[in-house]
């Protein structure tokens, strides 16, 4: 307990923790997380707690995978790193190799960075030098969904439409164009209307004017950005069948780029390895992390086709290169952790074996609608999210002072259980390695959570 103090004292005497309040947090309780293993995370008091939405999403096997521990002590013993900028190394072109195999048809080249926000800053760049050097100089803009996250670059950010989490950035941004987002639970979005009485008409109407978008940008759009199936840090909202694939045909149809942010829906998530493969969607450029390596190291990709990347050849004079990179580029401990992780969704099936737990998840989510605060739950294979409100009927949503979300993860935590809310969207997103005992005890803690809180 000593230990745990000074922990706890130096953190908040040197720490600045990302999306969080620090004047709150120097008078909360908190743990120190020390050890992981297994689907667990250990504190430095010995407490075990389920990790419910996978260390921010990235975990996929679990903590201390002795096939990917190896691979990462095997990469030390011959180099930590070393610049990929005019050289190249083993794991980094193994791993490519793999990437392409396991990527939508079509999609035959890999550019590395560390993160999701990078790996969508650089579709952006490469899709607007794209146009560029294709003799297209005018086609500049970018259109997104409403209610989208690309990460926290200046680019993504502006591909982005989280009004609390961007709106004090606006001066910074590029101008982009709105679609509505298919938002069934709360479709029509004008304030005042319950909405919700036909949800499939979202779908329809947001791509009504997705074409509408199209058709009248189509010589000014570069790309269309999107997560398919699942706006996941918006609060996880879900798309329909058909509407990545119809996004597809529209910016074929208008000549405009389509960008898939894979970056949470990748590496299993969905259901599929990737999202795009429920409905046989190849984008143009497709951007991934997070799962990439385990939940291990950070690394991140940006694939596209062939026809983009042949957009950028020419003689050196011509400077036609795309002048983007990083210094830990295709870091090699980072790449060999992922071609582990990939190698382990081969070896043991794991896309397959998803699929009893999946329907595990759909059963247990059925029970959340007895909680008079749960208004709508939303799934997409691993990915769900449980939205509470105030009144069920009339879909009032809390006040942010009420802090519901957070008040529910801190009773979870107290149980057991590490969740993260998206204010009052409870996320959960386990580990794929999580088996059907922890599930169900990870569904148990969420619902007494919410209906404690809820009392």
């Amino acid at each position: 307990m000593k230990k745990t103090k000074e922990w706890i004292r130096k953190d908040r005497r040197f720490i600045w923790h990302p999306f969080t309040q620090m004047k709150e947090w120097q008078t909360e309780e908190f743990f120190v997380i020390e050890k992981g293993k297994g689907c667990y995370l250990i504190d430095t008091e010995g407490r075990k707690y389920l990790d419910g939405v996978s260390s921010l999403w990235c975990n996929v096997f679990g903590h201390r995978v002795p096939a990917i521990d190896r691979a990462v002590k095997t990469q030390l013993g011959k180099i930590a790193h070393t610049t990929f900028l005019g050289l190249t190394h083993p794991s980094a072109i193994e791993l490519a190799e793999k990437l392409v195999r396991i990527a939508p048809k079509g999609l035959s080249r890999v550019f590395y960075s560390d993160s999701g926000s990078e790996a969508v800053e650089i579709a952006l760049k490469m899709a607007y030098q794209y146009w560029q050097q294709k003799g297209s100089p005018g086609k500049k803009k970018f259109a997104k969904l409403t209610n989208a996250y690309h990460g926290d670059t200046i680019g993504s950010v502006s591909v982005g439409g989280i009004g609390l989490f961007h709106q004090i950035y606006k001066p910074l941004l590029f101008k982009t164009i709105e679609i509505p987002s298919p938002y069934r639970y709360r479709w029509p979005r004008s304030s005042g209307r319950r909405g919700g009485e036909d949800p499939e008409r979202a779908a329809k109407e947001s791509l009504r004017i997705m074409e509408k978008v199209l058709r009248e940008n189509r010589e000014e759009l570069a790309a269309l950005v999107m997560e398919p199936l699942m706006q996941a840090a918006a609060g996880m909202i879900d798309q329909p069948a058909g509407y990545i694939s119809r996004a597809r045909e529209l910016t074929r149809k208008y000549n405009t780029l389509l960008i898939f942010d894979e970056v949470a829906t990748g590496f299993g998530r969905t259901g599929k390895m990737f999202a795009a493969e429920h409905e046989k969607v190849t984008p143009d450029i497709m951007a991934v992390a997070k799962g990439l390596t385990g939940g291990y190291l950070p690394l991140a990709a940006t694939l596209t086709t062939e026809e983009v990347y042949e957009a950028f050849l020419g003689r050196y004079e011509d400077f036609r290169t795309f002048f983007h990179g990083h210094t830990y580029t295709a870091n090699p401990l980072a790449c060999a952790s992922a071609s582990a992780t990939l190698d382990i969704f081969e070896r043991e099936r794991t896309i397959e074996k998803l699929r009893p737990k999946i329907r595990l998840m759909k059963h247990r989510l059925k029970d959340f609608y007895k909680l008079k605060t749960v208004g709508d739950v939303r799934q997409v294979g691993t990915m769900i999210g449980i939205e509470l409100v105030r009144d069920r009927e009339s879909k009032e949503t809390f006040e942010p002072k009420e802090k519901i979300g957070v008040r529910v993860i801190e009773r979870a935590r107290e149980k057991g259980a590490i969740l993260r809310p998206l204010g009052s969207v409870i996320v959960l997103m386990p580990p794929l390695a999580m088996n059907e005992r922890q599930l169900n005890e990870l569904f148990d803690i969420t619902y007494q959570s919410i209906e404690e809180v809820s009392e």
